[in-house]
């Protein structure tokens, strides 16, 4: 079962690539916008939280990167860290709580020709496409 943490890991990574796609230019669909909107609203309680924190700090980088892909191991410091985080703090796990919450409910209200990717965790390599009569090769391994 996925957590709520595993949820806020996943919308911040979401954030952060997103950020560094956004140069090429801003989605301009209403569900985007909306689920944008919530993605924003996670990261900013994460950031507002966790400060310079490492994993986070890592975790912007690898999603600005050339690959645009952000490691295993980094999505497992920052989970560790948000967990830490919610453990000590039941202002801020509530506030994450909610934040998460607004996401889920932002996508599900899209609908399922909605073109929203939500509610999932990934482990390892991982290549998602959307858009109509779209075509995509994945080669894993060496």
């Amino acid at each position: 079962m996925v957590t709520g943490i595993e949820l806020a890991v996943g919308y911040v990574v979401a954030w952060a690539v997103g950020k560094a796609r956004r140069v090429a230019g801003r989605a301009d669909a209403e569900v985007d916008q909306v689920l944008d909107a919530g993605m924003d609203r996670v990261h900013e309680v994460v950031a507002a939280r966790l400060g310079t924190d490492p994993a986070l700090e890592q975790t912007v980088t690898e999603a600005a990167s050339v690959q645009g892909e952000v490691s295993s191991r980094t999505r497992t410091r920052l989970q560790l860290a948000l967990e830490e985080q919610t453990e000590q703090d039941p202002v801020f796990a509530t506030r994450l709580e909610e934040a998460v919450a607004a996401v889920q409910e932002a996508a599900s209200q899209a609908g399922p020709g909605a073109r929203a990717v939500y509610g999932n965790t990934f482990h390892g390599p991982t290549a998602i496409q959307s858009g109509d009569h779209n075509t995509q090769t994945n080669t894993f391994g060496s």
